[in-house]
């Protein structure tokens, strides 16, 4: 829809004009400093940053129900650059020019609500959100998207080239950021860590394809993570882990579209998320914090953080009830289905620890919880979703079980109305399905197939055929026929079907 034919309320709010004031503010000292150069941690203190935006009370002389109508209305131009996360763009990217932006068609994901059974079975409405319907197949592009459109800028603006991009990843993130990067060729390459033989063949080939520099480490994610800080620390490259503000910042979009798919109407509403690096669960919480700061929603949803038992640092902090006790330990992980929550030592922790602290001032103590999930129930529950129609990864799959467990634990009410995060394509964890299906889990997997959900291919080649077609060389009618009559019939057998 072209802009002259808004209605003249509207029109003039369409084109994003409000006029950022970007910093990075240190969530250790508290120090602010410009985002003229890339900062991943404070110069002073050594801390993660998060960016502020010092003009954000600018926003709130709009009312909310006028942001609502702009995010709506606008969600209808055809201009490439709004058609994303930066749909948002006054609570994304507000410096961004709308030239600078990186639009690959990330972001506005669909919401799927499980079919009836599924729902009987879990006993509650609830919601799929498919990130894997971004670019890469994977939610990794809304912080990538953000990220390197800010790198897009600097370049314009700066006149730089030769920019590295590097990450370290579980497979996700280097395929989103191999794939932005290749999208800014020639100013900009890519490179990416990967922990030897911890990535899906499916998520290894997406860097490679995409003409990043690969590099296997041995060890697990943590170790490469140090690894690319080092590298950050010591040469001129641009990191693009959740390390970077910027990847938090794109993120928030995923709340920002849940509120508008569900009318901004957030009661009894459940967000429920995988928790890896941390960093998808801090942009879910800053986002729907600054749209309830500027009144577009009027309630926040509960939110649920959700960790396997062998990936478990985040939910062992939050197992101490009292705040003055609590202690972050990492831990050492063990073997995950969910390969891309498999870190000990995320990130993101101190903006988790901030955040919480926040939105559980804002509403109330049971609006944010932790639990955690066994192997078995991670992958039963992303078998059981894809029986039942889904495209849901692992991760969706961990979401799935950590929903049993928080209706459970009664931290949810049957009458809420979950939306649970599928991060990534399940095709990219097909190599999970087949080791289930063929019961090849190493012991360490803590996995035994539920032989419920178990589904192999069958080979029909009945023994009195002689003649079977071969690519190149055709069977006579008559041979042919008796191969079409035989088969049929022995598939007829093995489904009980009726003649007419």
């Amino acid at each position: 829809m072209k802009l002259e034919n808004f209605p003249d309320e509207i029109r003039h709010f369409l084109m994003p004009k409000h006029k950022g004031n970007l910093v990075y503010r240190c969530l250790g000292c508290g120090k602010e400093h410009g985002i003229e150069n890339l900062l991943y941690t404070c110069p002073d203190c050594g801390k993660v940053l998060l960016i502020h935006d010092l003009n954000f009370d600018h926003l709130k002389s709009i009312s909310g129900e006028k942001w609502q109508n702009i995010f709506d209305y606008r969600k209808m131009l055809k201009i490439p650059a709004l058609k994303g996360i930066y749909l948002f763009h006054e609570f994304i990217g507000p410096v961004i020019p709308l030239s600078s932006i990186i639009y690959l068609g990330e972001g506005h994901t669909p919401i799927i609500e499980a079919n009836s059974l599924l729902q009987e079975k879990v006993g509650m409405k609830f919601f799929f959100k498919n990130d894997g319907q971004n670019p890469s197949a994977s939610f990794k592009d809304r912080g990538m998207a953000s990220a390197l459109s800010y790198i897009n800028y600097l370049v314009k603006d700066k006149h730089l080239s030769d920019i590295l991009a590097i990450c370290a990843s579980t497979g996700d993130t280097s395929a989103s950021a191999a794939l932005y990067a290749a999208y800014l060729q020639p100013n900009i390459k890519s490179a990416v860590l990967l922990p030897h033989k911890k990535v899906t063949p499916q998520q290894l080939s997406q860097p490679l394809g995409s003409g990043a520099c690969v590099f296997e480490i041995p060890g697990v994610f943590d170790d490469c993570m140090k690894i690319v800080e080092s590298l950050s620390e010591r040469y001129n490259v641009a990191l693009l882990n959740s390390k970077n503000a910027w990847r938090i910042l794109g993120q928030e979009s995923y709340s920002y579209e849940i509120a508008q798919n569900f009318e901004y109407d957030m009661r009894n509403k459940v967000v429920i998320v995988p928790i890896g690096n941390a960093g998808n669960i801090t942009a879910v919480l800053n986002g729907f914090i600054k749209f309830y700061e500027t009144g577009i929603i009027d309630i926040l949803p509960k939110i649920i953080g959700v960790q396997s038992k062998h990936a478990n640092p985040v939910c062992n902090y939050y197992s101490e009830p009292d705040n003055k006790k609590r202690r972050f330990i990492p831990v050492n992980v063990r073997p995950s289905v969910a390969q891309a929550a498999m870190i000990g030592n995320p990130v993101s922790m101190p903006r988790v620890i901030h955040l919480v602290k926040k939105y559980i001032n804002l509403a109330g103590e049971d609006s944010i919880s932790f639990v955690e999930v066994t192997e078995q129930d991670i992958i039963d529950c992303q078998i059981a979703a894809n029986r039942n129609g889904h495209i849901a990864c692992t991760h969706g799959g961990e979401c799935l079980a950590g929903l049993f467990v928080a209706i459970k634990k009664g931290l949810v009410s049957k009458t809420d109305t979950a939306i649970l995060d599928s991060t990534a394509h399940a095709l990219k964890f097909s190599g999970f399905q087949n080791m289930y299906f063929e019961n090849k889990f190493p012991s360490e997997y803590e996995i035994l197939p539920n032989k419920a959900l178990i589904n192999n291919p069958v080979l029909i080649n009945p023994d009195e055929l002689s003649k079977v077609p071969i690519p190149g060389k055709h069977l006579n009618e008559s041979d042919f026929k008796i191969f079409v009559i035989s088969i049929s019939d022995q598939i007829a057998n093995a489904l009980d079907l009726k003649e007419r």
